[in-house]
């Protein structure tokens, strides 16, 4: 077993005072002094290494993520009410319609067992904007409910898609979003 104590408690050790030697590990083992070398090649290649590792988990951790969202059932039901809306597809010029990742550093999307509000960003040939989904997991079936879906475009039109298309197309057309919940949504 080495002794790294002598090496530690020295913190200039006499081999590096005459002439800085960055690259040598000391060690004291069995009464003898030994030393390793470290090449400065080694190091780079190390050091390039450990980043793309990193690198590399990171957008696996990421691709990973963005697929659970998307093959999730209050994903998939907030799409479905999207594209069953007429009203909301021509608006947005769709199809086809372009599904974005969810920014995952988005305060307002937040998902745990039993609710899940997540923003998606969604775009067509025309504009584009943000479907707010509010959604519960009933205890019973353990399957989600879509509570809440609102398209809100760019240009601040607001779309409640829970509602009939002809409720919607009246409340957009004069400008109205009674009982649609977007104040805290951005």
């Amino acid at each position: 077993m080495c002794d790294t104590t002598d090496f530690l408690s020295d913190p200039i050790p006499s081999k590096i005072q005459g002439g800085i030697d960055d690259n040598r590990v000391s060690a004291v083992c069995g009464g003898k002094k030994a030393s390793m070398r470290i090449s400065n090649s080694h190091l780079q290649q190390l050091t390039i290494f450990t980043t793309m590792l990193t690198g590399g988990g990171i957008g696996t951790m990421y691709y990973l993520l963005q697929k659970n969202f998307a093959e999730s059932d209050y994903h998939r039901l907030a799409l479905l009410e999207l594209e069953a809306c007429p009203v909301a597809m021509e608006s947005l010029g769709a199809p086809p319609l372009k599904v974005h990742n969810i920014h995952l550093t988005d305060r307002y999307n937040h998902v745990d067992k039993h609710t899940a509000q997540i923003k998606i960003p969604v775009t067509g040939i025309k504009t584009g904007g943000y479907l707010y989904t509010s959604s519960l997991r009933d205890p019973n079936t353990n399957r989600w409910n879509l509570k809440q879906a609102v398209l809100k475009l760019r240009e601040g039109n607001v779309i409640d898609l829970l509602n009939p298309p002809s409720t919607t197309a009246q409340a957009h057309a004069a400008g109205h979003t009674d009982g649609v919940d977007i104040g805290r949504w951005h």
